[in-house]
């Protein structure tokens, strides 16, 4: 076999659905097969009543309902021998070896021969699952261990067995990586895998540390959040997110694996208050709340947290640790005197030598371990990326020190670090010694491998420019979140002389968390606040034209995004010739929140588009509306796919379902646009003038009328309705780009100079949310 076309997924729980959703969202059928009930009058209720669940799940599973239609709902009574019709069959059911087995026999009397079958079971070992199956079978099973939720993780382990079919491996490996965006991590044959018996060992640090060091929860997870590169929602945020009923599943899963001298069992303790929260229901997120909970008491939503040595709730305080904030960068927080520095220690150190501990034990390979931690549990830097930045001599000193028996791996560094730069080549150190070059998949190209060799063809404080290569460079935005100033235009106006005299085609991507979150709005806030109007006209007409230069520049332009691409963020993506997006880009025009509208050309270009678009009636109106409807409503697209159901993108730009492909994937394009390429003609677009105009604040009206829309939101309506309806014309005139752009700059000048609009900005500046005035 070396396609996968049809996959099938046994177990339609919370995990087995998840996995079915997503590779419904890489366009493959898939047959999602559970138990019939006993006495259901529908025998695929399971399986049916898990595809209607995931159709309300928040985040969504799917990142279109289209791709719902691609799950069929099954049970394993009426159509095991079904099969024989698909590539790939997914086992996800209970813990149980004697249940799995059981079911592999059945199995493997209707699937194909050369059908890869795998496991999602994370505690149960391979060699276990094929005991006593004939040797066909387990020379085409592996395990497939996939982190929840399934659409959003990118970490897949992958375990082969020595009779596994190492080809057929790789082809299920390959439809991982490139259809469904995982990241692979190989990982030993060994109770936990990496990821989660690395991370249960820093959650069990995490609580037990707090419990003994009297720390209250909010300060456990400052010190453990944003200080060593972790999600800030630190250890029982994360624990509330994934659920405290999987904590014990899993702490007894590895106590009864793992062999009697494993460090695990030093760390592990038992914890009668997460006993007492489960009993009580608390079992995250998922139930009534966990270590954080909301009390909606009075009609009052209030935010309270567990007191550890008590067991009772009390309202959550914000942790207020001066010395956590000053400290710059792990080996600092570490140092640090009192409850904080004791608690890091407390915490990292034993989970660092842990992770020193399973080199060739879970995993061969230090990358391996630093990538399953990275992707499996969000972190930013793995294990050994972290003893680089605090230093290796420190750890394994003070690990001594405190009686901890240092690793080989550490104690054996003599002055060496686990990574280094050699020749512009990232090298990682190996267990028996020496480097080896960190090798990236066929078919990946990131930027971060092409700064260690070269220097950028252009560069400021906000952006710089790269050349990748075959006459293509790329364009980079480096300020805080990848918010767009006049430096970034500066340097774009720069690159659009420098592409078109030297290069073929501009790529406009960076690897930051969000391609861009859109304009700085505290510049903006500061220009605002001395009066300094000229300069945010100038702002505008600058992006305007630097927008439209790029638009009509005389080679190809291709934006690849990832994450959110907001407001001026979206508006770049318009403007170019064609857009490579991840699947998990989020893009919308989200001016109206903050009490603007877009500026750089985005309702000009949503107008173009919704006009020739075959979705809508012809005529001024369809068109206008539907722009008013997405823009007033600050609507963002949830996926790639939605996007092209909103014109954010078109049905010809790609998206790629594996980030790390995303930049050789906008390379190609690019390429494939500069033979023959021609700018694209200037657009007139026809409106429906103050008719028009009357009916959208009409409906904005009726929102307010309902309670959701406020004041202000109908002064931003309003403009926004004399933008996408042509103004004051009394005409069905064609209008051209530039008359557009001149309605837009007028109605964002006017609202910048309301109070409203700038309080919005300071709510956004201060906690990434608007207020409504």
């Amino acid at each position: 076999m070396t396609e996968i076309r049809k996959v099938a997924v046994i177990g339609a729980g919370v995990m087995g659905s998840g996995i079915a959703a997503h590779v419904a969202n890489a366009g493959v059928p898939v047959l999602l097969m559970d138990i019939v009930p006993e006495g259901a009058a529908d025998r695929n209720a399971l399986a049916k009543g898990a595809i209607a669940k995931l159709l309300k799940t928040e985040p969504a599973a799917f990142m279109s309902p289209r791709a719902a239609q691609l799950v069929e709902a099954c049970n394993i009574e009426d159509h095991l021998d079904r099969l024989a019709e698909v590539d790939w069959i997914v086992e996800v059911v209970i813990e149980r070896l004697d249940a799995k087995q059981a079911l592999y026999k059945r199995i493997d009397a209707v699937r194909r021969p050369g059908t890869a079958v795998s496991s999602n079971t994370s505690t149960i070992p391979l060699d276990a699952l094929v005991e006593g199956m004939p040797e066909a079978f387990a020379r085409d099973f592996l395990i497939t261990h996939f982190f929840n939720p399934p659409r959003y993780m990118r970490l897949l382990e992958i375990v082969t067995g020595s009779q596994t079919d190492l080809a057929l491996a790789q082809t299920v490996m390959d439809f991982a990586d490139r259809k469904l965006g995982k990241s692979i991590v190989r990982c030993k044959d060994r109770p936990g895998f990496i990821a989660n018996r690395l991370g249960i060992v820093w959650i069990q640090n995490a609580i037990a540390a707090a419990d003994d060091l009297g720390v209250p929860v909010e300060e456990a997870d400052a010190v453990m959040g944003r200080p060593f590169g972790i999600p800030k929602t630190g250890v029982f945020g994360l624990v509330d997110l994934v659920g405290l009923d999987l904590i014990p599943h899993t702490t007894k899963s590895l106590r009864t694996a793992l062999p009697p001298e494993d460090a695990f069992h030093a760390t592990y303790r038992e914890m009668p208050v997460i006993t007492k929260l489960i009993a009580d229901g608390y079992t995250g997120r998922k139930g009534k709340g966990g270590f954080y909970r909301l009390n909606r008491k009075d009609s009052q939503k209030t935010k309270e947290a567990i007191d550890l040595k008590t067991g009772e709730y009390r309202p959550s305080a914000k942790a207020d640790l001066p010395a956590l904030k000053e400290a710059k960068g792990p080996r600092a927080v570490l140092d640090l005197k009192g409850r904080v520095g004791g608690y890091a220690w407390t915490v990292m150190g034993p989970t660092l030598a842990y992770a020193a501990g399973l080199v060739g034990e879970a995993s061969d390979e230090v990358a391996a371990i630093d990538e399953a931690m990275r992707l499996g549990y969000n972190w930013k830097w793995g294990p050994f990326e972290l003893i680089d930045k605090i230093g290796g001599a420190y750890v394994a000193e003070r690990l001594a020190k405190n009686g901890y028996a240092v690793p080989p791996i550490l104690a054996g560094l003599n002055g060496q670090t686990f990574y280094r730069v050699e020749n512009g080549r990232r090298q990682v150190l190996q267990a028996e010694g020496g480097y080896k070059d960190i090798v990236r998949p066929e078919g990946v190209l990131r930027l971060e491998d092409i700064k260690l060799s070269v220097k950028p063809l252009l560069k400021n404080g906000s952006a710089s420019l790269w050349d990748i290569g075959d006459g293509v460079v790329c364009f980079e935005f480096t300020s805080q979140s990848n918010a767009l100033d006049e430096q970034i235009m500066i340097l774009l106006g720069k690159t659009i002389k420098l592409v078109k005299d030297k290069y073929k085609a501009l790529v406009v991507y960076n690897e930051g968390s969000n391609f861009s979150v859109g304009a700085n709005l505290g510049l903006a806030l500061f220009a605002a606040n001395i009066a300094a109007w000229g300069e945010i006209e100038k702002l505008v007409s600058v992006g305007q034209q630097t927008y439209g230069q790029l638009k009509y520049a005389p080679f190809p332009v291709v934006s690849a995004p990832a994450g959110m691409a907001l407001g001026g963020g979206c508006e770049i993506l318009l403007h170019s010739d064609a857009v490579q997006a991840h699947a998990e880009t989020y893009i919308g025009l989200v001016e109206a929140g903050v009490g603007l509208v877009p500026a750089w050309g985005g309702c000009k270009e949503m107008l173009a588009r919704w006009q020739a678009s075959p979705k809508l009636p012809k005529g001024p109106m369809p068109a206008a509306a539907k722009v008013f409807e997405t823009v007033s409503t600050a609507t963002v697209a949830k996926s790639a796919e939605e996007a092209r159901d909103l014109l954010f993108l078109r049905e010809s730009d790609g998206i790629t379902m594996n980030r790390d492909r995303l930049l050789a994937d906008a390379k190609a394009k690019a390429l494939s646009l500069v033979e023959g390429y021609e700018a694209p003609k200037p657009v007139t677009v026809t409106l429906p003038g103050p008719a028009g105009a009357l009916a959208m604040r009409m409906a904005a009206e009726a929102f307010a009328r309902r309670g959701i829309a406020t004041k202000h939101d109908l002064v931003v309506a309003g403009e926004l309705a004399s933008v996408i309806s042509g103004g004051e014309t009394d005409t069905l005139d064609a209008l051209d780009e530039d008359a557009i752009l001149e309605l837009e700059r007028d109605s964002f000048m006017r609202l910048v100079r309301t109070e409203a609009t700038l309080d919005r900005f300071e709510s956004v500046i201060e906690t990434g949310r608007p207020v409504r005035n």
